[in-house]
């Protein structure tokens, strides 16, 4: 009954089979011999798609019942124990370090029986496709399988070293940026254009001159401490330092929209 309801839950034999740690075919023999011990057709399979027949959707409730039935009573000398198994997260870079790793210490420091994978990646994944079992991301969530829950409030933050605004000078205006080199995160802007805020209600599109784009905002930092250029980061890897900022914003009273 676990086999079919993991094949069921992820939507194909082959996911299914990853997830349990066996072969495909051992995955689809099993569900073959439950059909011919319950005498009925569970799965409508074809080379692309999957789907539950009628007494396929009732066996499915029911075995789900029964698994957590038996889960339930096998547990009953682990109700002082904490959490055991593991867990699956994925989170963008600059967040994840920053934000998800202190929780994930402490996490761990009070249920050292658990197993957690982490996926650090920038990339919007689908949890259900890729074995996540949480997702932590930056910006809109698109409607899928899978419920969302805001976390907080992260800012992108317009930043350039000290030395580059000694050398350079502060741009006066936003349309200034344009005469200086800029650094970026790959991916963050579709265009060599920046959003910022102005105020409340106001938002500026600014062209900027990209000249170095990396996929780490680690790297993104190192540049623009070294005073190649302005760049744009968020405020969770900007912490302070030996109670210094290692960057300051060449206008105060902008920076990108929170997300």
């Amino acid at each position: 009954m676990r086999i079919f309801i993991r094949v069921v839950e992820r939507g194909s034999m082959s996911a299914a089979a990853r997830d349990l740690g066996i072969g495909q075919p051992a995955v689809s023999e099993r569900i073959e011999k439950l059909e011919a011990h319950l005498g009925t057709r569970l799965l409508r399979r074809n080379t692309r798609n999957m789907s539950l027949t009628q007494s396929g959707n009732v066996f499915y409730e029911r075995s789900k019942t029964a698994v957590q039935a038996a889960e339930h009573a096998l547990s009953v000398n682990e109700e002082n124990q904490g959490l055991q198994g593991k867990i699956r997260i994925a989170a963008p870079y600059s967040a994840g370090e920053s934000l998800l790793m202190p929780a994930l210490l402490q996490l761990q420091n009070e249920h050292p029986e658990l197993q957690v994978d982490v996926i650090f990646n920038d990339r919007v994944i689908n949890p259900v496709t890729e074995g996540v079992d949480l997702s932590l991301r930056l910006g809109d969530v698109s409607e899928g399988f899978f419920v969302a829950r805001p976390l907080g409030t992260v800012r992108r933050v317009l930043l350039a070293s000290p030395a580059l605004l000694a050398k350079m000078g502060h741009p006066d205006t936003p349309d200034a940026l344009t005469d200086y080199p800029f650094a970026a995160v790959s991916g963050v802007f579709a265009s060599n254009r920046i959003q910022l805020v102005a105020s409340e209600d106001q938002l500026i599109n600014v062209p900027v001159n990209i000249q170095f784009q990396s996929t780490h905002w680690r790297s993104v930092l190192s540049w623009l401490l070294a005073g190649h250029a302005i760049g744009v980061l968020q405020s969770p890897g900007l912490q302070k330092r030996n109670g210094r900022r290692r960057a300051h914003p060449p206008l105060k009273p902008l920076s990108d929209p929170a997300i």
